[in-house]
């Protein structure tokens, strides 16, 4: 839960790298919670709730997104490959699910470990 957190704190922070841990537990936990939130829509007849959610995320998962290919030594541009479709988000998974650079890059220093705690 702390990556998912560490995430929404630095909601616009398009700048510097996020390690796979940071990136793909944000993606767990976005996926948990917009499964029940959909299910909750579907039994009140309703897509309120899930719409709301996924704006509230959307800058957050841009950013984490942009931060991912900025470890992987990639320009934060490659996002915009998943216009493509079915290619384009093959090509975004293998680039999100690709091991960083272990020192530091032109984005920045090697992510941290853990969460930052605040």
């Amino acid at each position: 839960m702390n990556w998912y957190v560490a995430v929404l704190k630095n909601y616009v922070g398009f700048t510097g790298r996020a390690g796979r841990q940071e990136f793909w537990m944000f993606v767990l936990f976005n996926i948990v919670i917009d499964i029940v939130l959909s299910i909750v829509d579907l039994a009140i007849n309703s897509q309120l709730l899930a719409g709301l959610y996924g704006l509230a995320v959307l800058l957050p998962s841009l950013a984490v997104a942009v931060r991912r290919l900025h470890d992987t030594g990639r320009s934060g541009w490659w996002i915009l490959i998943g216009i493509i479709p079915i290619i384009g988000w093959i090509v975004l998974i293998v680039f999100y699910a690709a091991e960083g650079q272990p020192n530091a890059n032109q984005f920045g220093p090697t992510p941290r470990r853990t969460p930052v705690e605040a």
